[in-house]
């Protein structure tokens, strides 16, 4: 199916669609043909034993041959499963959170929190920042309306991220045109195409 693509076409998921579709379904793990399809897509990688230009090389088919940006599950690390913090060190360098968390959002329903975070060279506090960024996506934990204060649960065993190289042009990521007002459900397609010529 992913060969059979023809020339052009690009995997370009929004921030909803990366937790609600994507994180939801691999969480929930109860559609073995969806998981195989998305492990082709999306492989489950610890992205902090690499350093991220060795990422690459583990995102095959689209994401692999898209020169911008990688996506990667990452599982949870042993230190996070005891109640402790991760450990985001690198062989050359580690990654460092930048501002506070944020919310994906869904019809006014939180479903996920954003962290994003670049990486430094050397280590802290004397690391030197590189063009390397990623944002990690985290599904919340039930239900959160976009009124409420309190800061909801997220779930720790799974974790989506995107890894780019932060560009010098001002683009967006989801920066597909809207779906056509009778699409309903198919915007949630696992496969979203456009045009490398507009890209």
């Amino acid at each position: 199916m992913i060969d059979d693509m023809p020339p052009g076409f690009r995997f370009y998921p929004t921030e909803e669609e990366l937790v609600s579709f994507y994180l939801h379904h691999k969480l929930q793990g109860t559609r073995d043909d969806l998981n195989r399809l998305m492990d082709q897509v999306i492989p489950v990688v610890n992205i902090y034993d690499f350093n991220p230009w060795e990422l690459p090389q583990f995102s095959q088919y689209l994401c692999h041959r898209d020169p911008e940006q990688w996506f990667f599950f990452i599982p949870r690390q042993e230190s996070e499963a005891r109640g402790g913090r991760p450990n985001r060190l690198t062989t050359e360098g580690y990654w460092k959170a930048t501002g506070s968390p944020g919310f994906v959002y869904s019809s006014n329903r939180a479903v996920g929190e954003k962290r994003t975070m670049v990486f430094y060279r050397g280590r802290a506090p004397s690391g030197r920042k590189t063009e390397w960024k990623m944002n990690e996506y985290k599904a919340i934990e039930g239900e959160a309306s976009a009124s409420t204060s309190a800061t909801p649960p997220v779930r720790q065993e799974l974790s989506l991220c995107r890894v780019y190289k932060k560009s010098k042009c001002l683009r967006n990521f989801d920066r597909r045109p809207p779906p056509p007002p009778a699409a309903g459900a198919a915007s949630l397609l696992i496969w979203r195409a456009k045009a490398s010529s507009t890209s």
